[in-house]
């Protein structure tokens, strides 16, 4: 077929239950739009009977839908990437396989595009339905990018992306990949609209509080310099804080021959000049950890199958 419009990316982790419907009311949305458009899952190392359901699906819609199967699971976003590097047309749509957002709101995305041309338009949920943890893990690290890397501060899985900014994401090669920084890294151009967010639908979220500890922290680690600068923070308050106690105990010893305390005071501040070195060489150490991984070629994600 020719080249689509659109090309929706879906990323499957244990989406048994959903994936059908999606696809058909994808695909009926589209069709009702009058414009053409491609599908592509990605199955990310689902545990249920996701392959079984994507391979029908392919059988039902040969021209319009590509299956694409990970040999192991490599999270949402380097799936996602991986559609990515093989999406067609002029627009990539990202959307999660849970239908917590309607298929039907990727209306709002197209029309908040047209009015103002945008390199991406995000659709955001005035009214999360995920858990607590995840809410307040999501917020405190967009709230984290806007203070220390002037980041946007908001954002979320379900987008539209011109072709040329996806373009230069795919170009971005490393071991982790977390979109929204790298759509930061590469332009401004910012557009959101407000879409519906349901409840899920019979399963559990494939975020465990693990896994989100290990996102927070990878995307900590690759995305920013947070940690380098508590750590400098950190110092200049440390620094300042022994400079005026040292000030304190020299006066005391000029104007009121107070001896300064011996062991105690020595032992403290020992104790603490050593936690922070020893804080400040584990978060260095990470650094180049993540340093030594990018430079291993370390792929971001691996196909078992492509149908």
């Amino acid at each position: 077929m020719d080249s689509p419009l659109y090309t929706v990316i879906i990323p499957v982790f244990n989406g048994e239950d959903t994936l059908r419907e999606l696809a058909e009311r994808l695909l009926k949305f589209f069709g009702d739009l009058g414009k053409s458009c491609a599908l592509i899952f990605i199955d990310d190392g689902s545990q249920d009977n996701s392959w079984r359901v994507l391979t029908e699906i392919k059988k039902s819609f040969p021209d319009v839908v590509t299956v694409i199967r990970l040999a192991r699971n490599s999270g949402q976003h380097n799936a996602t990437f991986c559609g990515m590097a093989r999406a067609k047309g002029d627009f990539i749509i990202t959307i999660d396989d849970d239908l917590q957002i309607p298929p039907e709101e990727i209306a709002k995305l197209i029309r908040q595009y047209d009015e103002s041309h945008p390199d991406i338009v995000y659709g955001i949920y005035p009214d999360k339905k995920h858990n607590t943890l995840r809410n307040v893990s999501s917020a405190s690290f967009r709230q984290s990018s806007r203070i220390f890397q002037n980041g946007p501060g908001k954002g979320s899985s379900f987008r539209l992306i011109t072709r040329e900014l996806t373009d230069h994401i795919i170009a971005h090669y490393q071991s982790f990949v977390f979109l929204d920084e790298l759509i930061n890294w590469y332009t401004a151009d910012i557009a959101y609209t407000d879409v519906s967010h349901l409840g899920r639908r019979n399963k559990r979220s494939g975020y465990t509080p693990r896994k989100l500890v290990r996102l927070i922290s990878n995307i900590i680690l690759y995305y920013s310099n947070i940690p380098l600068k508590m750590m400098v923070y950190t110092g200049m308050v440390v620094s300042g804080f022994s400079f005026l106690i040292g000030i304190l105990y020299i006066v005391k010893k000029i104007f009121f021959n107070v001896s300064v305390p011996g062991y105690t005071s020595t032992i403290v501040v020992i104790a603490f000049s050593t936690g922070i070195i020893v804080f400040s060489l584990g978060v260095i150490g990470e650094y180049l950890s993540r340093i030594y991984f990018s430079q291993s070629k370390k792929p971001p994600y691996t196909i078992k199958k492509i149908l």
